[in-house]
């Protein structure tokens, strides 16, 4: 058990902990610090994100996780278990409680469905009859009955990722890696895959470690969120928080991408800024206890300002609502920061993009 009483409440703890872990590969230039002092904690039970841009280091993270790659320093430490002192067969072993899916499948084309799903059982010495049942068992989990005898050739992309997903349970894993699992799907399709995933990880209480450069992917499942770049983990913590009130740029820039609409926003904001130099747009962040407040209505019958709306969107996340407006605020430079200063006392996020 990965519990402790305390106090009569029972409280998790780490499953996974990296603690300033850092991979280097040598290049033509030197060293290449694709994961540089990460420190990280993953609890029992989590559906834990992994965000960041490409060449970001999230796969070699994830890869440090289950052994395939050992870190230059610091500590990979696995139910207490420091992986980087495994030999060979104690490491073999470790990895079979630690399943992997990948964003191209990685399927045998030359095996069945059954069969695809079977491999890692008959690695690990399983009989044939319990892999028949352990096998049928999964493809009711993932919703493939009956497709059992079909090549990966006659499957669609969302139900190839199915068959990774049901090979990955296959040894009763307790942790499931995800890389990129959803990037090579339709948005439909990613939606499924993701309820399914959400749906694994309430009913066999498996901890999930997600990396993707989608953060509708972090918002759709996550309960905890690291956003990584240039191999560090710039930011980290609870889903909602860090899509309420981004700290740093990179961060922010994922938010923004994930709650504007498909239109060229920056040339919307300079469209606007253009007829209007003497006003200041902000973005304004909303949540449960505010996202009904008709603060808008209030701050234009109080101040001598006039409000267009920009652009603005609503989401949900993890049951909670995540709300964003961006406006453009003109009138008299004084009373638009007192407009603005009324946002902030009403617990709105306010971000300004631009100003004169």
């Amino acid at each position: 058990m990965l519990l402790m009483e305390t106090e009569g409440k029972e409280v998790k703890m780490a499953l996974i902990e990296l603690t300033h872990v850092k991979k280097e590969f040598s290049g033509k230039n030197g060293a290449i610090k694709a994961v540089n002092d990460v420190n990280l904690t993953v609890e029992k039970g989590d559906i834990y994100g992994i965000v960041g841009y490409s060449g970001a280091g999230k796969s070699t993270l994830v890869r440090l996780l289950n052994g395939l790659e050992l870190p230059t320093s610091g500590t990979v430490v696995v139910k207490g278990q420091d992986i980087t002192k495994l030999k060979n067969r104690e490491l073999r072993n470790f990895r079979k409680k630690i399943g992997m899916i990948f964003q191209h499948f990685n399927l045998l084309w030359s095996r069945t469905v059954i069969d695809n799903i079977k491999l890692p059982l008959e690695l690990a010495g399983v009989s044939k009859a319990e892999q028949k049942t352990r096998a049928a068992e999964l493809l009711e989990l993932v919703g493939l009955e009956g497709r059992g005898d079909a090549y990966p050739s006659q499957l669609s992309g969302g139900q190839k990722q199915r068959v990774g997903i049901a090979r990955a349970l296959a040894n009763n894993p307790e942790i499931l890696l995800c890389d990129e699992a959803t990037s090579a799907l339709d948005p439909q399709t990613t939606e499924e895959v993701l309820d399914l995933l959400l749906d694994i990880n309430k009913k066999l209480n498996l901890t999930i470690v997600l990396i993707t450069h989608e953060m509708n992917v972090i918002r759709k499942i996550c309960n905890k969120v690291a956003v990584m770049e240039l191999g560090s983990v710039v930011e980290e913590g609870d889903v909602l928080d860090v899509f309420r009130h981004p700290q740093q740029t990179v961060t922010k820039r994922f938010v923004q991408q994930e709650l504007a609409p498909e239109d060229d926003t920056d040339e919307m904001i300079q469209s606007f800024m253009k007829e209007n130099p003497g006003g200041k747009i902000v973005t304004l962040s909303f949540k449960e206890n505010n996202a009904n407040e008709p603060v808008i209505s209030q701050a234009i019958r109080q101040y001598a300002i006039d409000i267009n709306v920009v652009y603005g969107k609503v989401q949900q996340a993890k049951g909670s609502t995540l709300g964003s407006l961006t406006v453009l605020l003109t009138g008299d430079p004084e009373e638009i920061d007192k407009a603005v200063a009324f946002f902030n006392s009403k617990e709105v996020g306010v971000e300004v993009i631009t100003h004169e």
